[in-house]
């Protein structure tokens, strides 16, 4: 099946690669137009992405330093891309004895809407559902779960925890419970079947110009940041046998190391 990129995600992926510039400069609306345009994006669809992200107060209107209309990264977004970076890019093995973060949350049935937000962001960072009401991720997000409750704010409704599984099922019985992982494990094989090969091709080939690289790597990159999220990289004695998490993050580190700098050529021609 042919991977689908929305404009508005191929966006927030171009600010999240290349767009995070030390003195908060825009990018012109010029630029995002030919930016998305080498990847099939039309003009239209990115000023209707662009107004989107910039009423849910991700993107600020900005001149650029000649005067030009462009946009800027607000402080939440940058947020957002700061914490995504740490699972996007991470090159640490996970441990058993790093331990667990609990989610336990109480919603009145009055802001029952509440509730769904809850649960559907808390499944968005990776959480698991261990009980009613009791969610379960690996340590390592706590920081990045209370940056999220506390924008959305949703902090006052959830108590967190840290700790370790004592039982009494086996871990990676529970894991089993706690996460889809077949649904998991598809995400990241199909994720292969469409990189894996690009990754050998430019491997064993010619260097990409900066248009081939950026054109290779952005839509790479789309893809990739969504599998951190919905994969919450347990460690591997938890995991069923040939688990295809460790080959797509190798192929994804791969092709950013090979592409990232050359497509940021092309974004700065």
């Amino acid at each position: 099946m042919a991977e689908q990129h929305t404009p508005r995600s191929l966006i927030v992926s171009l600010y999240g690669a290349y767009g995070r510039l030390p003195d908060g400069a825009p990018f012109p609306v010029a630029e995002l137009i030919r930016l998305l345009a080498v990847l099939g994006v039309d003009a239209p669809s990115v000023r209707s992405s662009v107004s989107r992200l910039k009423r849910r107060g991700l993107l600020l209107p900005r001149r650029t330093a000649e005067g030009a209309a462009g946009y800027a990264l607000s402080e939440d977004a940058r947020m957002l891309l700061d914490d995504g970076d740490r699972r996007i890019y991470a090159r640490t093995e996970p441990a058993l004895a790093d331990g667990w973060v609990l989610a336990v949350f109480s919603v009145p049935e009055a802001e029952r809407h509440k509730r769904h937000l809850l649960r559907s962001r808390l499944a968005r960072l990776g959480f698991g559902t261990a009980a009613p009401g009791v969610w379960i991720a690996p340590a390592r997000l706590f920081e990045e779960t209370r940056h999220t409750l506390e924008r959305l704010e949703l902090s006052s409704y959830v108590d967190l925890f840290r700790g370790e599984h004592l039982g009494f099922a086996a871990t990676a019985e529970a894991v089993s419970r706690w996460w889809d992982l077949p649904s998991i494990a598809k995400l990241h094989e199909e994720f292969l079947d469409v990189h894996e090969p690009v990754l050998r091709a430019w491997s064993a080939g010619r260097r990409p110009t900066p248009e081939e690289a950026y054109r290779a790597y952005l839509p790479a990159l789309d893809s990739w940041r969504r599998l951190p999220y919905a994969d919450p990289v347990l460690p591997l004695e938890l995991l069923p046998e040939n688990w295809p998490g460790a080959r797509s993050a190798e192929v994804f580190l791969a092709l950013h190391e090979l592409l990232h700098a050359r497509g940021g050529e092309f974004v700065r021609a």
